[in-house]
């Protein structure tokens, strides 16, 4: 396959969006693929968090996903497909498919929210004070760029997909987030789409700069970002639940990469990563905790 040897475009630039007339709320923007299983405690989840909108890109799922999203959501769903592979016509280098949804979705929709946040059906935002997620963040005034590192859960134990859901089974969660093992250490963003110029899965410029702030209010650069004094959840920590059970985990891995990626290295790369989150583990409860805020 064309391009399949090289190094994918992971880097988009584009002009912001104009902020429409009595923008409000935060609406999450979302790549997903076959998560029947799980989406709809997602949905649900972060419906009870006050998300104002869902903009789910479907990758080709087969698996009734799109109806779980829909059945939860209503009308706080926008679903778009997503399915397909596009390279550059002169390089051949593959473009991004979830960068390209995360632009597409910031130019076309951001401008009538104040903030979006472009995760993962295996990534939960969790208010850690607040009731909502806009509450989470009203401190911040104007500020363009909310950095949240990854708290990564391992298997927890479970061979099988426990009864219960993922927020409830699965607790511990690698003890530093910071640690810079593969795997462990990495950031989402929290954006206002109105000033955002360029980005990447895990990195957003902002008015072209490379820079970003914590949930406390504290600016710094991308780099910047890993320093152990930068570090904050005060307000809204990113959960991942990188690999729930181990049947889930290997069918994560024969699922492969939204890239074209080599199937033995995906899997090698999945292994590894999971022995870095399990290597040491905190109990962190956050997550039942909100759900216990929210009644």
């Amino acid at each position: 396959m064309r391009g399949f040897f090289k190094r994918p475009i992971t880097k988009l630039s584009f002009a912001p969006p104009a902020a429409r007339p009595g923008r409000a709320g935060l609406a999450i923007v979302l790549i997903v693929r076959n998560e029947a299983r799980h989406i709809g405690e997602w949905a649900r989840f972060h419906r009870a968090a006050g998300a104002a909108h869902v903009y789910a890109y479907d990758n080709g799922s087969t698996d009734g996903t799109a109806a779980e999203l829909a059945a939860a959501l209503g009308d706080r769903l926008t679903l778009l497909p997503w399915d397909q592979k596009l390279f550059d016509g002169r390089s051949g280098r593959e473009i991004h498919n979830q960068v390209l949804a995360y632009a597409h979705a910031l130019r076309n929709f951001g401008g009538a929210h104040r903030w979006m946040a472009c995760i993962d059906a295996d990534e939960f935002l969790v208010p850690k004070q607040a009731d909502s997620l806009d509450a989470a963040l009203a401190h911040l005034g104007d500020i363009p760029s909310v950095t949240l590192p990854w708290h990564n859960f391992g298997r927890n134990g479970h061979d099988a997909p426990p009864e219960g859901g993922i927020v409830a089974n699965y607790t511990r969660r690698a003890a530093d987030p910071l640690s810079g093992a593969r795997g462990v250490t990495n950031f989402k963003t929290v954006v206002d789409a109105t000033r955002v110029t360029a980005l990447k899965v895990h990195s957003v410029w902002i008015g072209g700069k490379a820079v970003t702030w914590n949930d406390r209010g504290e600016q710094t650069d991308h780099k910047g970002r890993a320093d152990p004094a930068f570090y904050s959840a005060d307000h809204l920590q990113l959960n991942h639940y990188y690999t729930r059970s181990e049947q889930e985990l290997a069918a994560k891995i024969a699922r492969g990469s939204n890239q074209s990626v080599e199937a033995r290295r995906h899997a090698a790369r999945v292994r590894r990563n999971v022995a870095n989150i399990e290597a040491r583990e905190v109990e962190d409860l956050c997550g039942p905790d909100f759900l216990a805020r929210r009644g």
